[in-house]
């Protein structure tokens, strides 16, 4: 059914269909939605609109929002810590609870004591607005004293989104936008633009390819990207780095590098020239896996192909050198005449903002926990590094963390070893988690504050050049509330709820308070707005557009693209783009590699979960009921595993049950694992399927501080009946001298 207005309704048997904006997620898809007796039956998708999509997960979000796993009121702990059990309370009560604990907790340890957290539930547009944008964090506590706002920044896209860019090219990645319409070669390296969420990047390459463009995926496993590119070069996990400096040994050494360039724009070109003449290509086929002959035909192709875009994201940030893996893919770009030209990699100018918030002032007295060990981390984002929080509140170092509030983020499947995780939120006085579901973080909170899904709240979502209001589809399931007004609630309790808008309506008003006139043509253009954008200028480091001075050149401490790096180097971090082979690896680590001579990647995407949700969604649960760990036929064969066997994969941390999933998509000597188990709604399966008890909390990227997820060494087995041991044994004196450490 066509819907060609966006309140457009048609009453037909009692249902009401009207154009919406996907509520699942951030992703901001338009959609069609049928809602029968104030209830969301069916959400269909929409075409020859901007932006419109439709994923599986889209698909069931009739069974989402309604689900009876909802969260429908506060809820207030009445049995132990991890027990989950809780009493139903009003909103006042447990909103004066919170307040008057952090207070408490304040004036006993120092605001500093008291921290909070962010997840991907946090990504609503108008949320991270009113917030410190894209880093997901949330401001709140900064007004009273603490500098402990933290988010899944401290394990995902700062290393693509922050520290590369700006190291590099005195940017953010966001800026950076893939001319796949007008491009000859589309690379894509570290992402699998099919899972997208949104998918509108993936519908791009599609029609490139449609109109004949070539396009490569490297990867580590057959992705869907990499099914339908023209080239799949294979490369074992953790290695994109050295691979990187290859390419970049072979567009140098045969001189295929823009030479005017480099000598106007670049700083550090003499020292990367020396630096990766050991990174022959038979050097990096001897590392990566891949042949000698396909690292240079790969690196001739890029330098002429006039020229080639590149699809990158988080993918790479998971080895000990995935800062420095994504500078040297930015670099490599720039030296190949890639880099803000037509058909390459377009820098797109920083928008004017629409938005007016009440300013907040940092903290000036004790300084983030993560800090001292992730310094250029803290710098650059603001933040705290998540990672540090178990070691703050165990171990009181640098001081004491008391409190949390946790809002729309499941720590325990979410980040490495997640027992020392658990036992840090069993040792708090005071946790406080917001979420649309019950997640195993909130078994050992406090209080339990329901918030809505985007499907059930007026706000706004913004997209490249078009933006669009979001209207409620259906009301809140039970007493839910838009999780900016329980942020409003919070802040008037701590004295300063000017901080956020008291409604709905007062978020619209203030998000387009510096352009009103946009909002009224909004509330005239259900569809949305196009934005006036100025025409395309590309080489915009020559005409002064890159820097705030407005001269020429980038916005870095030298006013060049830096290959080599003055911020790391300020910070004692490696200048060049040093690849660094991961610790745990068959290279690295031989004799480890005896007991687990198997490399483990976790993380990759699959369609019916969003991270670890929607695990208790029966219809999304029948296409993939159990989690899997893929493995080659020839690894499998060796071990009798067949399809669909229950295997254990151990790693030195611990051993979790899965499902075998045997295929070609894999490498020998390779296992992918999938993410999101462990908590309590899940179905059972994925209960036990937690990857993060297989992790490392202590290995890590030096720069970012990110775990490593893609590049460890395990083993499989048949489980031959027993019952999975996914947990640490309790006590585990070597994991708690990691934690001091």
């Amino acid at each position: 059914m066509s819907v060609t207005k966006f309140q457009a309704e048609e009453q037909s048997g009692g249902q009401e269909t009207r154009a919406a904006i996907c509520g699942l997620c951030p992703g901001g898809c338009a959609v069609e939605t049928v809602v029968e007796k104030g209830k969301l039956v069916d959400v269909r998708p929409r075409s020859g609109i901007p932006f419109a999509a439709i994923c599986l997960r889209g698909r069931h979000s009739a069974e989402v929002v309604p689900s009876p796993d909802r969260l429908k009121t506060p809820l207030i702990r009445v049995g132990e810590r991890g027990e989950g059990r809780f009493r139903e309370a009003t909103w006042e009560e447990a909103l004066d609870l919170v307040a008057t604990k952090v207070k408490e907790i304040g004036k006993a340890y120092g605001p500093e004591a008291v921290a909070s957290h962010s997840g991907r539930g946090a990504f609503e547009q108008s949320l991270l607005d009113f917030n410190v944008g894209e880093l997901v964090a949330t401001s709140l506590l900064l007004p009273f004293g603490s500098p402990n706002i933290s988010s899944v920044a401290s394990l995902c896209y700062v290393s693509f989104g922050v520290l590369a860019p700006i190291t590099t090219y005195g940017l953010l990645a966001n800026q950076l936008a893939p001319d796949f319409e007008n491009s000859n070669l589309i690379l894509v390296w570290g992402a699998n633009p099919a899972t997208d969420s949104p998918p509108f990047m993936f519908d791009r390459i599609l029609k490139a390819k449609q109109k004949g463009t070539r396009i490569v995926a490297i990867d580590h496993m057959r992705s869907d990207i990499a099914q339908r590119a023209d080239q799949w070069i294979q490369i074992r996990p953790g290695t994109d780095g050295a691979l990187a400096l290859g390419l970049l040994h072979v567009v140098i050494s045969e001189k295929l590098y823009d030479e005017a360039f480099v000598e106007t724009w670049t700083h550090g070109f003499a020292a990367l020239e020396a630096y990766v003449q050991t990174f022959t290509p038979e050097k990096v086929a001897s590392i990566t896996g891949i042949p000698a002959q396909a690292v240079i035909d790969l690196a001739r192709e890029l330098a002429t192909a006039k020229h080639a875009t590149l699809r990158t994201y988080t993918g790479l940030e998971y080895s000990n050198s995935g800062v420095q893996t994504i500078r040297a893919v930015f670099i490599l770009w720039a030296l190949t005449g890639n880099l803000d030209v037509p058909g390459g990699l377009y820098i797109n100018p920083v928008p004017p903002p629409t938005i007016e918030k009440t300013p907040v002032e940092r903290p000036t007295g004790a300084t983030a926990i993560g800090s001292k060990e992730y310094p250029l981390f803290h710098q650059l984002t603001g933040l705290a590094q998540f990672m540090e929080f178990p070691k703050a509140v165990l171990q009181g170092d640098p001081y004491p963390v008391k409190a949390l509030l946790n809002f729309g983020a499941s720590i325990l499947t979410s980040y490495p070893q997640s027992a020392i995780f658990e036992e840090a939120l069993k040792a708090l006085e005071l946790l406080v988690v917001v979420d649309r579901f019950l997640t195993k973080d909130a078994l050992f909170a406090d209080v339990v504050l329901p918030s809505t899904t985007y499907f059930e709240i007026d706000s706004y979502q913004r997209y490249p050049g078009y933006v669009r209001l979001r209207e409620k589809v259906v009301e809140p399931v039970g007493e839910s509330r838009n999780d900016i007004l329980i942020l409003r609630g919070l802040a008037e309790r701590l004295g300063y709820g000017e901080l956020f808008p008291k409604d709905e309506q007062e978020v619209l008003a203030k998000a387009f308070a510096r352009k009103p006139e946009l909002l009224e043509a909004l509330k005239a253009s259900p569809d949305g707005v196009a934005l006036q954008s100025p025409p395309k200028q590309y080489r915009k480091f020559e005409t002064g557009q890159l820097r705030p001075d407005g001269q020429p050149g980038f916005n870095t401490p030298s006013g060049k693209l830096e290959i080599a790096s003055s911020l790391l180097a300020e910070h004692g971090y490696p200048a060049l783009p040093e690849y660094v082979e991961p610790s745990e690896s068959p290279l690295a680590n031989p004799e480890l590699f005896q007991d687990y001579p198997l490399v483990l990647n976790t993380g990759a995407r699959i369609q019916t979960t969003f991270r670890s949700q929607h695990l208790n969604i029966p219809g999304l649960l029948k296409h993939q009921p159990l989690p899997e760990a893929l493995i080659h036929p020839e690894d499998a064969l060796k071990r009798s595993i067949v399809e669909g066997a229950k295997v254990f994969v151990t790693t030195p941390r611990g051993k979790v049950e899965f499902y075998a999933k045997v295929t070609d998509r894999i490498p020998p000597g390779v296992v992918e694992i999938n993410v999101g188990g462990g908590s309590p709604l899940q179905a059972p399966a994925w209960q036990k399927a937690n990857a993060n008890f297989l992790t490392d909390i202590n290995n890590r990227d030096p720069i970012s501080g990110f775990p490593v997820f893609k590049a460890l060494l395990c083993q499989v087995a048949l489980a031959e009946g027993k019952q999975a041991i996914n947990q640490f044994p309790k006590g585990d004196m070597h994991v708690r001298s990691k934690v001091a450490s």
